[in-house]
């Protein structure tokens, strides 16, 4: 019991229940789709890409995993406030795990073997506002390179 309330003062819940973990599989959805939209084409290979983060990250498979892309989607198309997906985020993950969205952003702004000047600021302004450093977003960033083959491009 004490542990829980800490959380809640610290702004970090121990125990994620099935609404906080469909906002956060949604949150983080918008936030990948949002990266692979930055560039003004959102094309298949970054859809291929969010949905198999997705999938690997939080088992989502079939009729689960279009809800959630197709929920995510309806909420990033015309909005451009981060900080409701963000604020999930924080309250629901730890330090190595934000740094791992980080990575999962970086994995789709290089889906189309291209960096943009507008995935690349989106990444950093999401780091900022999950808090995740520029040393761990470059380290992200290094594994997501690494991950699909493109070391040391950029």
């Amino acid at each position: 019991m004490l542990e829980k309330l800490l959380g809640l003062l610290v702004g970090k819940n121990p125990e994620v229940d099935a609404n906080d973990e469909e906002a956060l599989r949604i949150a983080v959805a918008a936030l990948l789709i949002e990266a692979g939209r930055m560039d003004q084409r959102f094309e298949d290979r970054e859809r291929q890409a969010i949905r198999g983060l997705l999938s690997e990250r939080f088992a989502l498979e079939g009729a689960e995993l279009d809800r959630i892309f197709d929920e995510a989607e309806q909420r990033v198309q015309g909005s451009d406030q981060y900080y409701p997906f963000t604020s999930i985020i924080c309250r629901s993950m730890d330090g190595p795990q934000r740094a791992q969205i980080i990575e999962m952003l970086w994995r789709v702004v290089y889906a189309d073997g291209v960096l943009d000047a507008y995935e690349d600021a989106l990444i950093r302004q999401v780091a900022a506002l999950i808090q995740v450093d520029d040393r761990e977003r470059a380290k992200a960033r290094q594994r997501a390179l690494a991950a699909l083959g493109i070391e040391g491009r950029g």
